[in-house]
């Protein structure tokens, strides 16, 4: 929402400052987000006259100007600078505007300083209205009228002193749409006396000859029309170009700038029709299917029966609350005009103008609500100002239904304003700042009655109100008060799924992925490759129709992610993210899960060992992941399982994959290289490794601790590692060959980790072999080599007698 200072006091009675302005809109919910004072940043720009402009010696582009710019010497006379200039509109006796040295130039993000160009001395600038930022021109510099005081200041010259300040409104406080409430706001907060003189009425003179059927109350609660005949329309007064201009609006005529003058100066949309070219009388209504409007914006929409218009025995002339239609506008050949005020249903004006992707001045107030009791007083002051600029004779006004909102008045108890905000506020003060702003209040006692005026809406409740009163008086003036401490400890601020998921981002960050956002929405076909696509997991409303159902995993998301980068040239990437997924329409069906995808040359090197500089991704660094967000989840890592065959599901590789359990019935997550069918499917190319942990389903913790006290051994002795290679059957799982070596000396083994899994030459078929690095720590002494060498020999017994495994040579 912006406005001008000078706007803003046409409504306010103020002497206070533009920035004591400011900071008080800001404390009272009206944040300020940019002022723009033209007259202080081109302050130092002044008036001057060229007195000569010489071509320069050794540039044919240039010229060197003598400039008069208001100094005088100690005789009086003029004192002129030199400024080398290279516009082609330099010439003797032009007025135009000129920064001396130090001038900060906005559209250059310069400072100027005395300079020497092509070996002349330049003590200024002439500046063009782009180097200002005042217009596009930059052609030449600005040339003034001949009356221009030499020496003046430009800005005020130019009438550029009028600040333009700019508010976030929040959505519920339509009441300032319009700088009429701002100045409201203003007034109750003691910056000033509000200026609300009554709207008088215009007399009609003559029955108005257009009538208004309204088929349906609910979309429509009151509808205000009056005809004005003999308008001559043109250009609007310079005054109301300027005001619209100032916020960024293009003057158009006088009566439609007159509509868009009240829908910023009183947040009330109004539309005018050429009454020659609207055919009998105006009906409100749905639209029929199939029916399309050319719009004032130059488009073409086509409609459906959600959407409520305005329309003739010719059709569809507007619709309703957001946008005219270009037959029925006015133009400078207008002699005849029907001015309509109205209301109109937010939440059917919210989604037509997102159906139809329309965002309009009026939509913007009319979705959130406008002051019901200002439909009539706001067609009288439209008409006073149509009177007033284009001239005319008004007929009498035709009003169909609601002329006001309905009454709210509300209970009060006068110890809300302690108990809620924390402070005293005497009941005299709440009496002054609640009138301000337009409530009532009757009643003696602790608990008084509080009419809500009606433009605002916002107002149900007691808490309501004591948010009124609080940023009038200040929200720095409630009191710091810290919480009572206690003596028991401090509870947890995070919930167990909160530590859980910074835990898993941590982890997953640290082994060199980087985390993705993808959308919650996928396709359909992409939701069933990954077990979804039930018909209570499609949405109603699809934003897009790739976009069809709720996701019941996060790869899919990040498989596209993946290809993404890969097309742009990054093929070696991995990627995670952490999010919620969803497998049914039950509140336990959606769960947190922490899901990677690895593609090309992006294995976690560094983390573990390779032979090779560098190594393609596996399945084993998707378990990897896996086991690193389970155990910075606090998972039970001697509890896990890995499960292959049936478990899996359909979109992992069956024989390069696995399942993690605790138990079957318990399964965490999976891992493994991504099934060729399901990439091509998702059009990306392989291979690409992924994993997916469901965050919900890891056991917790125990909330007491056992009896048994912790106990922290750390042993003064270096611990020795041992690697051992092993030929096995190709069905034996690695992790029983790790189980094995563990269970060999439970004391002194403290640590068991494949590093090698190879087939092929040297290797016989239907074998593998298997290699294992193995952590000895010594407890009491330091292991001899014998005694190490015992050790080595009771795991290559336990791995022979468990798995059949022999030790390579």
């Amino acid at each position: 929402m912006k406005f001008t200072l000078s706007w803003l006091k046409d409504h306010l009675d103020t002497d206070e400052s533009l920035d004591k302005l400011a900071d008080k809109l800001t404390m009272i919910g009206l944040e300020v987000e940019h002022l723009e004072d033209k007259a202080k940043a081109l302050a130092p720009f002044v008036i001057a006259r060229v007195i000569t402009a010489e071509q320069h010696p050794n540039a044919d582009r240039l010229r060197v100007c003598m400039v008069d710019i208001g100094q005088k010497n100690s005789a009086g006379e003029p004192e002129p600078v030199q400024v080398v200039c290279g516009a082609p509109n330099a010439r003797a006796g032009l007025l135009t505007v000129f920064a001396p040295p130090g001038t900060y130039i906005p559209a250059k993000n310069i400072t100027l300083s005395i300079g020497t160009i092509r070996g002349v001395e330049s003590r200024g600038m002439l500046c063009s209205a782009a180097e200002l930022e005042i217009s596009n021109d930059h052609d030449g510099i600005i040339e003034l009228p001949a009356d221009a005081p030499v020496g003046e200041p430009y800005a005020a010259f130019a009438g550029l002193g009028d600040p333009v300040i700019e508010i976030n409104l929040t959505p519920n406080r339509q009441d300032c749409t319009g700088v009429h409430g701002i100045a409201r706001d203003l007034a109750a907060a003691d910056m000033g006396k509000l200026k609300d003189p009554v709207v008088k009425a215009v007399k009609g003179e003559f029955p108005c000859p257009v009538k208004v059927i309204v088929e349906d109350e609910k979309l429509c609660p009151g509808f205000a029309l009056r005809l004005v005949k003999g308008v001559k329309n043109g250009p609007s007064p310079e005054w109301l170009q300027k005001r619209l201009t100032a916020i960024g609006l293009r003057p158009i005529n006088a009566l439609v700038d007159i509509t868009n003058y009240m829908t910023f100066d009183r947040g009330r949309p109004l539309h005018v029709f050429d009454a020659a070219k609207v055919k009998g009388d105006l009906t409100v209504r749905r639209a029929r299917a199939g029916e399309t409007l050319l719009a004032l914006d130059g488009r073409s929409y086509t409609l459906d029966e959600r959407v409520c218009v305005i329309a003739d025995e010719h059709g569809v002339e507007s619709l309703a609350g957001i946008m005219g239609g270009e037959a029925s506008g006015c133009s400078d050949e207008t002699t005849d005009v029907l001015i309509e005020s109205a209301l109109w249903n937010e939440i059917n004006i919210a989604q037509t103008g997102r159906r139809l992707g329309i965002n309009s001045d009026a939509r913007y107030r009319f979705e959130r609500g406008v002051d019901p009791a200002f439909m009539v007083p706001g067609l009288e002051l439209a008409t006073k100002l149509v009177l007033e600029m284009c001239g005319g004779t008004p007929s009498e006004a035709v009003v169909v239904g609601q002329r006001f909102g309905d009454d709210r008045i509300i209970e009060f108890p006068l110890a809300e304003v302690k108990r809620l905000a924390g402070i005293e506020v005497p009941l005299p003060e709440i009496r002054l700042i609640l009138q301000r702003l337009g409530f009532s209040m009757a009643g003696q006692g602790d608990t008084v009655k509080v009419a809500v005026p009606s433009w605002r809406s916002d107002v149900h409740g007691k808490a309501d109100i004591v948010e009124e009163i609080v940023r009038i008086v200040g929200v720095d003036q409630v009191p710091l008060t810290p919480f009572a401490r206690g003596e028991s400890p401090r509870k947890p601020v995070l919930t167990l799924m909160q530590n859980r998921t910074r835990r898993a981002k941590r982890a997953l960050a640290t082994r060199g992925m980087v985390e993705a956002v993808t959308w919650s929405f996928i396709a359909k076909a992409e939701a069933e490759a990954f077990g979804g696509g039930q018909p209570e997991l499609a949405l109603a409303n699809p934003i897009a129709s790739d976009l069809s159902d709720m996701r019941p995993s996060l790869l899919p998301g990040l498989i596209a992610a993946a290809q993404a980068n890969a097309d742009r040239g990054l093929a070696d990437l991995a990627l995670f993210e952490v999010g919620q997924v969803f497998k049914g329409d039950q509140p336990q069906d959606q769960m947190m899960a922490a899901s990677g995808v690895r593609r090309g040359f992006a294995s976690a090197q560094g983390l573990g060992r390779h032979w090779s500089g560098t190594a393609a991704a596996t399945a084993l660094d998707a378990k990897a992941d896996a086991f690193a967000v389970l155990a910075a989840a606090g998972c039970p890592m001697q509890a896990l399982q890995i499960a292959t065959g049936k478990a899996l599901p359909s979109w992992l590789h069956p024989g390069r994959s696995g399942a993690i359990q605790i138990g079957p019935q318990n399964v965490l997550g999976y891992f493994g290289e991504l099934h060729p069918r399901v990439l091509e499917q998702l059009h990306a190319d392989g291979p690409v490794v992924a994993f997916e942990v469901i965050l919900d389903r890891i056991p917790e913790g125990k909330a007491k601790p056992t009896r048994a006290k912790p106990t922290l051994e750390l042993s003064a002795f270096h611990p020795v590692s041992r690697d051992f290679a092993f030929i096995v059957d190709r069905g034996v799982l690695a992790g029983d060959l790790l189980r094995a070596a563990q269970n060999a000396d439970k004391k002194l083994i403290t640590a068991a980790t494949v590093f090698d899994v190879y087939e092929g030459k040297g290797i016989d078929p239907g074998k593998k072999s298997v290699a294992i690095a193995v952590t000895i720590q010594p407890r009491e002494k330091t292991l001899t080599d014998q005694e190490i060498e015992a050790i080595a020999a009771k795991i290559v017994a336990e791995i022979t007698k468990k798995t059949g495994g022999v030790l390579r040579g």
